[in-house]
């Protein structure tokens, strides 16, 4: 699921992938990336190799990072935190959490959620 980070209305909703996938792997194949071609999309850690706005890390040698790059670590964790939070609330509502449905049931129940939390946002 995407998330705009200043309304915290969900943008896209990925079909799910089978199996353990990796992150980057499930964001090619959910066709999210294409629902976000254009646009400045964050993201953690475990996206390495995609064209998605990452944290900076320090140099394999343990060295700490300049002063600028800390900043944009910071302001990259804070919008990061408000994305997590909206998530975590998607994830409280109980038809995804008690979800064992099978073929698109998870995708349709998602795309559920994420409509009526943007219409209860909205007004």
């Amino acid at each position: 699921m995407v998330i705009d980070a200043n309304t915290r209305l969900a943008v896209a909703v990925g079909t799910p992938v089978p199996g353990n996938r990796n992150d980057c792997r499930a964001y090619a194949d959910s066709g999210v990336d294409q629902a976000c071609l254009g646009a400045a999309v964050l993201a953690d850690g475990g996206y390495q190799g995609t064209r998605l706005v990452l944290p900076y890390r320090p140099a394999t040698g343990g060295g700490s990072l300049p002063g600028w790059k800390e900043n944009l670590n910071r302001t990259h964790r804070r919008v990061r935190a408000r994305l997590e939070h909206t998530l975590v609330h998607v994830k409280t509502w109980k038809i995804l959490r008690d979800c064992r449905l099978k073929g698109d049931g998870v995708w349709y129940a998602a795309q559920g959620v994420a409509l009526m939390r943007n219409l209860a946002i909205t007004g």
